[in-house]
């Protein structure tokens, strides 16, 4: 039998994975999840968000620290609020830190969240919120629901955004098999143990050995008990939760491995990968609006051809009508084609939908003017005209970009530029930048 290196931050990589698809925030709602898993019995979650952070060397605790406009711990939320089968999720922070959670709640409109005070240690807190699960039936004002008690309970650090619906079934199913479940990884580095001098002591097989991680599951009754039993010494001084069902319950946990996406932002270059695993998720997928007309339609075609080099999947459609109107609840960016000096008016109406289906609340939502024009036609509007819109965009989380584009009838230069157009509108979407709002960039 492998034994298990409780000590989850060695696993840290020095690149963290990719997480394929960051989470939607709708539930069940994601466009390239699998089929929705099924679980018939209460799950509920814990997130342990206590810490104050001191690896990163920030004065801000990580799970706080913002990127994209939301902070870290509100990307780990929505990762299990999209989860219809869970309940709740208790999050646990410092006693002077309640009033910030309570805000980024309302603030993002989360659903399905307690806050809960917590203490001294990680120990201290995960029991108080495994405690407030327990402690009665809750009424949910807004939906009129009862949540009884869970059957399982899902401990995660509040620092590991990536956590995805598959592992997360797994983990809930084995717990209530086997009253205990958590996940593994392989070390990445060699154990060694030192002397109190600072020599070599001895090193470990690394081969026999496991990372310990985060998510972990419990029957509550399990991890209730664990608690109720363990010492002051362990409440002082431990970490693993796995190892208190063991020792006190006699509960030895079903390991499973996890996907390298399980890792936790411990250092400050874990936020800044973070944002850019987030920004390249996001930047993915595009809604081309043409308006219907003939050369908007043919643009939008070569540039289809075009982003496809940029690895992003377009979707052209001539509005945002009827059927169409279903992209504004996805999780999509926006490329609007005009051959109208007047478009501005038309980006006004997309902003005003935009804004009315609540679009930005999670993220910088991107839209791109795309002005194709001819040698004797004027801007679209004015530098000012995009400028001002844009400002106004702004302040609703939406980031609004022009390009324009010069209708050429060489056959070379045209596919140089509709090339170059494609090149600008995946950086825009892909970074995001602030710099570059309102600006009309030329191709």
């Amino acid at each position: 039998m492998n034994h298990i290196n409780t000590q989850s931050d060695d696993c840290d990589p020095d690149r963290p994975a990719h997480p394929g698809v960051f989470p939607n925030r709708e539930a069940g709602k994601s466009e390239h999840k699998p089929a929705e898993r099924s679980v018939d019995f209460p799950v509920s979650v814990v997130l342990p968000a206590g810490g104050s952070g001191e690896r990163t060397g920030l004065l801000t605790p990580k799970q706080f620290c913002s990127f994209l406009g939301r902070p870290l711990i509100s990307y780990t939320i929505q990762a299990f609020e999209r989860v219809s089968w869970i309940q709740t999720i208790v999050v646990v922070v410092a006693k002077e830190n309640t009033d910030l959670m309570t805000d980024i709640i309302q603030r993002f409109q989360h659903r399905k969240v307690r806050v809960v005070p917590g203490g001294s240690t990680r120990h201290r807190s995960i029991r108080n919120g495994v405690v407030a699960l327990g402690s009665g039936h809750e009424e949910d004002e807004e939906e009129g629901s009862t949540t009884e008690r869970p059957k399982v309970v899902i401990i995660h650090d509040a620092v590991r955004p990536f956590v995805d619906e598959d592992f997360l079934y797994k983990i809930a199913i084995a717990a209530k098999e086997q009253g205990a479940a958590g996940a593994i990884r392989p070390l990445v580095s060699t154990v060694i143990a030192t002397t109190s001098e600072g020599y070599l002591d001895h090193s470990l097989e690394r081969s026999r050995y496991r990372a310990s991680e985060m998510p972990q599951g419990f029957t509550y009754d399990v991890i209730h008990q664990a608690y109720q039993r363990c010492t002051e010494s362990d409440f002082e001084f431990g970490t693993e939760c796995l190892h208190l069902a063991l020792q006190y319950c006699g509960t030895n946990a079903k390991l499973i491995e996890g996907p390298p996406t399980l890792w936790k932002v411990t250092y400050k270059r874990d936020l800044a990968a973070a944002e850019s695993i987030i920004k390249e998720t996001l930047s993915r997928t595009a809604c081309l609006i043409t308006g219907g007309s003939t050369q908007a339609v043919m643009l939008a075609d070569a540039l289809q051809k075009a982003v496809g080099a940029q690895e992003m999947e377009l979707d052209i459609i001539p509005d945002l009508m009827g059927d169409n109107a279903r992209y504004l609840l996805k999780e999509w960016n926006f490329i609007q084609v005009s051959i109208n000096p007047s478009c501005v008016s038309e980006m006004e109406a997309m902003l005003t939908a935009l804004e009315a289906a609540n679009r930005a609340l999670l993220h910088p939502l991107v839209v791109v003017l795309v002005y194709l024009s001819t040698s004797d036609e004027p801007s679209i509007g004015g530098r000012m005209g995009i400028m001002d819109l844009a400002s106004a965009a702004k302040l609703r989380n939406i980031l609004l970009y022009g390009i324009q584009l010069q209708q050429s009838k060489d056959t070379e230069r045209w596919e140089r530029s509709v090339m170059k157009v494609a090149e600008i509108t995946s950086a825009l979407i892909r970074e995001r930048s602030s710099a570059l709002v309102g600006q009309l960039l030329q191709a």
